[in-house]
């Protein structure tokens, strides 16, 4: 019954809690917050950049809290609207994607890629779709072949471009299936599968069936370099002394999605933690939420821990699965715990460690059970 209260008072007094509830035990609250907020102390400034952390239990969000600045330029502080780029994170929504287009039976995991992108060669077996989503096809990395060949991600990569970039690899690193290897590749082709078997590309096809179903008014794939996004944060990192020292700003071009490339704040992504409880996405069954969280063994029987652009971990001897992210000067980390309906997120805009901020903040929770 204490633990019960505790979670109630931190929901109510924080003021951001999905269900509204009495307030009990501020000290007990303040205590929790303050151990919270000292793990994201050292973001916690004015003259650089930080993230935005969200913590939910019970469908509850019992923290919230934006930490250090979102732009330097014009000193915006951070905020649970703060728009992030949020990398790999994104995975999982590209992957949700393939999911309800197989769902509605306009592609089939056990497709061969090629039926969709015929660009890619045909090899001694093929790749399926399934593949791409648990990174077993064998595909390089397209981001290490691009900047193998001495250009850089801030660069602008045409989507055909990147095709044929992986196209033009006349093997694989293993036969589908038989190994697990995490690529990009697997998760921009999926993107284009999406694309060419829905009619609209992966922005327009999520906002349709995920974003909009679900509430997430601040989130999308951003494959227009060129679209204006209110709050977005801008990426940083931190000069040499040569440079200068002190702050730069990223600066880039590149645009393609699927293997990242989602815009979204803390606040949104707590519409789609929640979802797992109680999905609302597709025919609205429980059949979606076991499907993205689903692994498969590789072919020699061996255990995979990757699913649908989730990862099944352990977090202090407790199931847990996320996601976390890099690229471009943005980090973030998501972490849900099933039996104890905990997650947290830790978006950040600058070259910190989201993962182990947000899973400390995640085990003050634990303890506070």
């Amino acid at each position: 019954m204490k633990n019960n209260l505790l979670w109630i008072a931190v929901a109510a007094v924080i003021g951001s809690s999905l269900v509204s509830l009495p307030a009990r035990s501020d000290a007990d609250v303040a205590d929790v917050s303050s151990r919270v907020d000292a793990v994201f102390a050292p973001v916690s400034r004015t003259d650089g950049p930080g993230c935005a952390v969200t913590v939910v239990k019970d469908g509850q969000v019992v923290h919230e809290r934006g930490y250090g600045m979102a732009n330097l330029d014009y000193r915006v502080a951070i905020s649970p609207d703060t728009v992030f780029y949020i990398a790999s994170v994104s995975k999982q929504f590209a992957a949700a994607a393939i999911a309800l287009l197989a769902e509605e039976g306009k592609i089939s995991l056990d497709d061969d890629i090629r039926k969709y992108v015929p660009e890619i060669r045909k090899y001694k077996k093929p790749i399926l779709v399934r593949h791409l989503v648990h990174h077993t096809s064998g595909l390089r990395d397209y981001l290490d072949l691009w900047s193998s060949s001495g250009r850089s991600y801030a660069d602008s990569i045409p989507e055909a471009e990147a095709i044929a970039l992986i196209a033009k690899q006349d093997g694989l690193d293993f036969l589908p299936g038989s190994q697990y290897k995490y690529s990009n590749s697997g998760y921009f082709l999926l993107s284009v599968i999406v694309k060419r078997a829905s009619g609209q590309s992966l922005s327009q096809y999520t906002e349709a069936k995920i974003f909009a179903p679900l509430g997430m008014r601040n989130t999308h794939f951003h494959d227009d370099r060129t679209r204006i996004v209110p709050n977005r944060a801008t990426a940083y990192f931190t000069k040499k002394p040569e440079e200068g020292a002190g702050q730069g700003a990223f600066q880039t071009s590149f645009d393609l999605v699927g293997d990242g490339g989602l815009l979204t704040t803390v606040r949104d992504m707590v519409r789609w933690d929640q979802n797992f409880y109680n999905n609302v996405l597709g025919t609205r069954g429980a059949a979606l939420i076991e499907q993205l969280q689903s692994t498969e063994p590789l072919t020699d029987g061996k255990p995979s821990t990757y699913a649908f652009g989730l990862m099944h971990r352990d977090l202090e001897g407790l199931k847990a699965i996320g996601h976390s992210g890099s690229f471009i000067g943005f980090r973030a980390d998501y972490l849900r715990i099933p039996e104890q309906k905990l997650s947290a997120i830790t978006l950040c805009n600058g070259a910190m460690d989201a993962g182990k901020m947000n899973r400390e903040a995640l085990s003050i929770f634990l303890s506070a059970r």
